[in-house]
């Protein structure tokens, strides 16, 4: 009861108020008589129940102090004894009842009912019987509320008694409209039009449904208010005029009509309305003269207007959060206002009334929702509530052995939950719903988890029909532990396949990599779990900084290496694909292993994006696992500059969260670059690593090969910008050769001349192996004074990736001290080995070197995922003309330096010209009219910085003609700072627990972001799995142990694939988990595949407008009829990582339009038909 509520005010110890009658009948069954009953009980109140015969094992019977059948056996229907009226009121008369109460549902809406308990001297517990009539006749409601200056929907003033009559009126209101029965509440008798010809059907099924559920077909029309809110306010009035409300509850979750989920009060309304509607029911309430409890309801708008519809003259089932809020007991109230009490005696002040937190209530029903929630019966098995702090459960049939009756409603219990603010109710309400255990019959509570888990219900902006137009509510699992996700994702690999970006076919080798293990000098083996690995370079860092860090590199008497085998080497070989679970398996004896290494490098790049898009990993949990593992080698990241980790430039705010973040969680090392080697650019990252404490490792990327003759990149271009490197202040300058042009005899001379030039600067050099020259460079970089080459383990080394660290170390053997133990690094690449095999199905099938390298200067890790690109674009048989393409797209690009995004760059308008049989000389005649990779406009626009030597023109200007802007200066300049305190809010108010790290991936990629949480909440945390059952389907017996955490490890075996359901396409999977028979639901993609034909644009019709390559539809920027002018964007296509719009090549109108969003298409589909318009039309 609320604080300022005495009941010792109203009802003594010898109960005064009741004059000594004090039995109550509660002429109803389930659970709303057990709630009455307990009110009445802790009034000092005896009980009464009546109940049928099929309820004559119901628990409401035994809650009473009395019960009493209606009727003998088959005498009435299990519904009909409870609208027995003549016989209830017999029964209450026999046995002393002094008051009756209706409960919601059955007779509490029959004003005669009332009025024969009213005239046998029985008190009525509720409205009036004129409250009811009233209540009753929405037509009469409407022209109350008119009255009272209380808004309501546009509709009919009267009865509609025709389809002639109800067609007339659509014609003045227009459509969507609702049919609505005139008598009776609820939500019986509504039929929603949508097109004249639905009418007749409509308006018969609506009087029909009225007549069978109210007595009377007569029905009216109102304008149907498409995804509106509902809100019902709770009214209690006294039998003096004096009336209060209790505040609002939403409704608005409903499933044809009938609330799902009910919060008060409503998370959405502005104090404005929120007092509006107060008033406005207050208001009402007294025009009619309204007695005891009920409601008055509203629809909202989608432009926040409010209507009155309704009022409902009984206590509703969602009244319980109503009393959670305001901490009134409803029912009791009623109870004495009957009985004479005033609201002041019962303390019920509007002033004195306030809410307090939320609360949900969520209706748990034997019903299955993967059936059209067809209603279950049969014996209750298991019963295992729910409870706790805040958790309030209003129950009727709901024991173990019930018997759930076919006969009655399927409400089994409702569960309220109560808390200070809507998301800590509503993650009560999960756990509260976690913690029952049905068995026996089916129950909505895998809808309801997936109904309070789905984003629009967190965000509070959900609508009427939102059930009805969000299909993916029904893809539920029957539970949300983290064991049932994982079976989920396996079962969809035995059923689907595998589903990994890349993946062809399965990995050769299907059992974990063997740990190999490393001996010590005198042959011993070395514990690398329990001992800790020696001190390495890490130790002098965290010691003396980042600037004594940088001296000790540089006074080193030999070149150390950096091992790339977990960043690079996988990015250029396998599609980026390794996993956090087998680098975790590896770190410990890495770290004992290359104790002696500069660093590892293990993080950013493509490795960040990637591991969220395909692997479906947390970026930052693979950092923290690996820095914990690893405590002795510093972890060198590669970061974009101006663009983080991103593709494109962010604000200057994301990249300082960005960096340090990274360096709180274990990033040492910082090689930071800028794609066109802008040193505006660049200094941004500079400037976060300096700020947040890390190792700065500015780095010039090398381009093409600087020995060929009038080649712009030359050594004095590598020596001017060092000189301005040097000036903006890094601790290591690196040297990043992407593509593998760096010749030995280049490497002698730029390596060389800096040497001489800087003596003091430690240099740091990283190339790939594509033209099988890698080593003999890395050599050479050695031997004229680099600090720090790269390699990658022999297995993972070659081909696309970094030279083999042995082969270096062979080569350096008897000249330079590398710090590195031979025998360790032979002895764990063992363990890569197995991992070339496990990870094969990502395998690019290059044979060998490639020399043309010098040529068409691919980058290594570029040439890997192009190859993949091109295969997915169907151009994988014109590979030899894509690379061809490159060299002409980067010329015609101005010889930009090719390094992600700009490689990206070149790259896509290398396929976009193969796609489209274009020739360079066709890209500049045609450039203003083609619509190029989107890559590629934000090249020319400016976003990506500014090229050595300016852009390529009058090709630049062409292309961006009507289209783009040019922009002179830095992007990052024109973006405004992100909110990061908004951002993180707003993620919560999606997602939950947001960490900082989670704001910094949303910063950089909000899309990928984005659908790496919705993954994560389908299929968990996914890094946990053995790569042999991540890529490839278990077989039936297999046993699959996956630790979930320490201490906590599932054991699952594959029981058996069940036979396709042809309606549904579902196949159900079992599994034993634990000892546990688990059934996991799949939908076989196989059994919905169609071959659709699109049809072809017409080359020759300009008024065609075709796919330019295969990709996406994401968005269709044109409606049918609208008139669009030459260069207008009509469509955004994306076709792997490349998005591009797709523009009008003349003036027209669009006569029809061939495809929607998000449908796949193949180069050359039609698009859109334009036709011809007359000059007067633009």
């Amino acid at each position: 009861m609320n604080d300022n509520i005495d009941d010792g005010d109203v009802v003594t110890e010898d109960h005064s108020l009741f004059n000594g009658r004090n039995k109550l009948l509660v002429a109803n069954r389930g659970e709303i008589p057990i709630r009455i009953f307990r009110s009445a009980h802790e009034l000092s109140m005896e009980t009464v129940a009546i109940y049928s015969h099929e309820d004559r094992l119901s628990m409401h019977k035994l809650k009473a102090d009395e019960a009493y059948v209606i009727g003998e056996e088959a005498q009435y229907t299990p519904v009909g004894a409870y609208m027995a009226i003549t016989e209830i009121i017999d029964v209450a008369k026999e046995h002393d009842v002094d008051f009756i109460h209706p409960g919601y549902g059955f007779l509490s809406e029959n004003s005669e009912f009332a009025r024969q308990i009213i005239k046998s001297g029985i008190k009525w517990i509720g409205p009036s019987p004129e409250n009811i009539d009233l209540a009753n006749n929405k037509l009469s409601l409407r022209k109350l509320a008119l009255k009272a200056n209380i808004p309501i929907i546009p509709g009919s003033s009267d009865s509609i008694n025709s389809i002639e009559e109800a067609r007339s009126l659509t014609q003045t209101i227009g459509f969507p409209v609702i049919i609505k029965a005139v008598f009776g509440s609820g939500s019986r008798a509504m039929e929603i039009v949508r097109e004249v010809e639905d009418i007749a059907d409509a308006f018969q099924r609506a009087r029909s449904e009225a007549i069978a559920a109210f007595g009377n077909g007569t029905c009216f029309i109102e304008k149907y208010i498409e995804k509106s809110k509902h809100i019902e306010v709770q009214i209690l009035a006294d039998n003096y005029g004096n009336v209060v409300h209790l505040y609002e509850r939403d409704c608005t979750v409903q499933r044809k009509h009938q609330n799902i989920v009910e919060v008060a009060p409503s998370k959405i309304l502005s104090p404005h309305i929120r007092n509006s509607l107060l008033a406005d029911s207050v208001r009402l309430a007294k025009a009619a003269g309204f007695q005891n409890a009920g409601t008055v309801e509203f629809l909202i708008d989608q432009n926040n207007r409010y209507y009155f519809i309704e009022m409902n003259p009984y206590i509703q089932v969602g009244h319980t959060i109503t009393e959670e809020i305001v901490g009134i007991d409803i029912i009791a109230a009623q109870i004495q206002i009957t009985a004479g009490a005033s609201l002041t005696q019962l303390g019920l002040i509007q002033d004195k009334i306030a809410i307090r937190g939320f609360s949900i209530q969520a209706r748990i029903t034997t019903e299955d929702p993967s059936n059209k929630f067809q209603p279950d019966s049969g014996r209750l098995e298991v019963y295992r509530s729910s409870g706790g702090n805040g958790v309030r459960l209003d129950g009727g049939n709901a024991f173990a052995g019930a018997i759930i009756s076919p006969y009655y409603d399927s409400m089994l219990v409702k569960c309220t939950c109560s808390g200070s603010t809507y998301e800590i109710v509503r993650r009560k309400m999960l756990r509260a719903l976690k913690e029952f255990r049905i068995r026996g019959v089916k129950s909505n509570i895998p809808f309801l988890l997936t109904l309070l888990n789905n984003r629009i219900f967190i965000k509070g902006s959900y609508w009427t029909s939102f059930i009805d137009d969000t299909p993916s509510l029904y893809q539920m699992t029957s539970s949300q532990n983290r064991a049932q996700k994982i079976l989920q994702y396996l079962s969809e690999l035995v059923v689907n396949g595998p589903a990994i970006k890349g993946q062809v076919g399965l990995p050769k080798l299907l059992k974990s990599p063997k740990i190999p293990k490393l001996y010590d000098d005198k042959g011993l083996e070395i514990d690398v779990i329990n001992k800790a690995p020696p001190m390495g370079w890490r130790q002098i860092l965290l010691t003396h900084g980042p600037e004594e860090f940088a001296r000790q590199i540089r006074n080193y008497k030999g070149t150390l290496i950096m091992d790339t085998t977990w960043r690079d080497a996988h990015q250029s070989l396998l599609a980026t694909r390794v996993r956090t679970y087998d680098l975790v398996a590896i770190a410990q004896t890495t770290a004992h292993a290359l104790s002696g290494a500069f660093a590892l490098e293990c993080w950013g790049g493509a490795t960040f994006d990637i591991s969220m898009r395909f692997l479906y990993e947390n970026p930052w949990d693979r950092l923290r696992k690996l820095r914990k593992l690893v405590p002795n080698i510093p972890f060198q990241m590669l970061l974009r500059g101006a663009n983080g980790v991103s593709y494109s430039s962010l604000p200057d705010n994301a990249i300082n969260h960005f960096v340090n973040c990274a360096k709180t969680n274990g990033i040492d090392i910082f090689r930071v670059f800028d794609s066109l080697n802008d040193i505006q650019q660049l200094k941004v990252g500079v400037d976060a690593v300096k700020k947040a404490g890390g190792v700065v490792e500015a780095t010039i990327c090398y381009s093409g090969d600087m020995l060929q003759p009038g080649k712009k990149y030359n050594l004095d271009y590598y020596l001017e910008i060092t000189e301005q490197v040097v000036r903006m202040g890094t601790h290591i300058l690196g040297i990043k050769d992407m593509a593998g042009t760096m010749k030995p005899a280049a490497a002698k001379l730029l390596i060389g001349s800096l040497r001489a030039k800087y003596p003091h600067l430690p240099l740091h050099v990283h190339s790939h192996d594509s033209a099988g020259t890698a080593v003999t460079s890395m050599t050479a970089c050695a031997l004229s004074g680099a600090d720090v080459v790269d390699v990658a383990s022999n297995s993972m080394s070659g081909l696309t990736s970094q030279g083999s660290i042995n082969a270096l170390l062979a080569s350096l053997d008897g000249e330079i001290d590398t710090n590195i133990n031979v025998d360790h690094v032979s002895q764990l690449d063992s363990y890569w080995a197995e991992m070339r095999l496990l990870y094969s199905c990502f395998e690019v099938d290059l044979k060998g070197p490639d020399p043309e390298v010098y040529h068409h200067e691919i980058p290594g890790g570029q040439l890997a995922n192009m190859f993949f690109q091109s295969q997915q674009l169907g151009l994988g048989d014109q590979w030899e003309e894509t690379k061809r393409a490159y060299k002409e797209a980067n010329y015609l690009l101005g010889d930009i330096i090719k390094v992600t995004p700009t490689s990206k760059v070149v790259g896509d308008l290398a396929q976009f010209m193969v796609s489209n049989k274009l020739t360079s000389d066709d890209i500049r005649r045609l450039a203003s009219s083609l619509s190029l990779p989107g890559s590629v406009m934000d090249f020319f626009e400016g976003l990506m910085g500014k090229p050595y030597g300016g852009f390529p023109e009058p090709f630049r200007t062409d292309s961006l003609r009507n289209k783009r802007r040019k922009l002179n200066q830095r992007p990052g300049l024109e973006l405004p700072p992100y909110d990061l305190h908004k951002i993180k809010e707003t993620l919560q108010a999606k997602y939950g627990n947001i960490s900082d790290e989670d704001v910094a991936s949303y910063n950089m990629h909000p899309q990928i972001f984005e659908e790496f949480q919705n993954t994560k909440e389908k299929y968990g945390d996914l890094s946990v799995i053995p790569t042999k059952n991540f890529l490839a389907p278990p077989t039936i017996g297999e046993e699959i142990e996956v630790t979930i955490e320490k201490g906590k490890n599932l054991i699952a075996r594959l029981q058996a694939v069940g036979t396709i359901n042809k309606e549904t396409g579902i196949r159900e999977v079992y599994f034993e988990l634990n000892g546990e028979l688990r059934k996991v639901a799949v939908i076989d993609k196989s059994a919905a595949v169609k071959k659709v034909v699109n049809k072809k644009a017409d080359s020759s019709n300009n008024y065609h407008i075709g796919a330019p390559m295969t990709g996406v539809i994401i968005e269709i920027k044109v409606q049918k009829g609208n008139i669009v002018r030459s260069g207008q964007t009509i469509a955004i296509l994306s076709a792997m990582k490349m998005e591009m719009a797709i523009s009008s090549p003349i003036d027209g109108k669009v006569k029809k339009i061939y495809v929607k969003d998000h449908d796949n298409v193949y180069s050359s589909d039609l698009l859109v038909e334009l036709e011809p318009i007359s000059e007067d039309q633009l």
